[in-house]
């Protein structure tokens, strides 16, 4: 990690929501999903806050040898965004304490803002948690 990855970091991104983001679109194999508004699903806007925080530290990695994953997030879908909107996320590093990262992240559409929130990940090494990973998989073949 470099050293200038630290507190008070400021990063921004953009998504354009494609229509596979849509509830009825990304869940349409439940049956009452289809029936639901077409608008960016909440899950989806969570992978999308969750990558804007990858990819503003991302200069910041030996990348991709480190990587991050997400182990918290605390989102609130304040707007309905229709398929073809571009989101623009803000975000800041509030905490780095050993590989442990801590975010404070904003979105808005073309018109309103539709999220806020808190993310943390952790920052990991790919090899080994691969490694790790495919240990699991094994244990888990070889326990059936």
């Amino acid at each position: 990690m470099n050293e200038q990855l630290q507190a008070g970091l400021k990063f921004s991104w953009h998504y354009t929501v494609p229509a596979r983001a849509s509830v009825p679109v990304l869940y349409e194999d439940t049956a009452f999903c289809r029936d639901m508004p077409d608008v960016l699903a909440t899950g989806y806007l969570v992978g999308v806050m969750e990558l804007a925080c990858v990819n503003g530290i991302m200069p910041f990695m030996d990348w991709p040898a480190r990587q991050s994953l997400g182990t918290m997030v605390n989102f609130r879908h304040l707007a309905p965004t229709p398929p073809g909107m571009r989101l623009r996320i803000e975000g800041e590093v509030l905490e780095v304490a050993g590989r442990r990262i801590t975010f404070k992240v904003e979105a808005w559409d073309d018109v309103e803002r539709v999220c806020e929130g808190t993310h943390e990940r952790m920052l990991i090494d790919a090899g080994r948690f691969n490694e790790k990973v495919a240990n699991k998989s094994v244990n888990k073949v070889a326990a059936v």
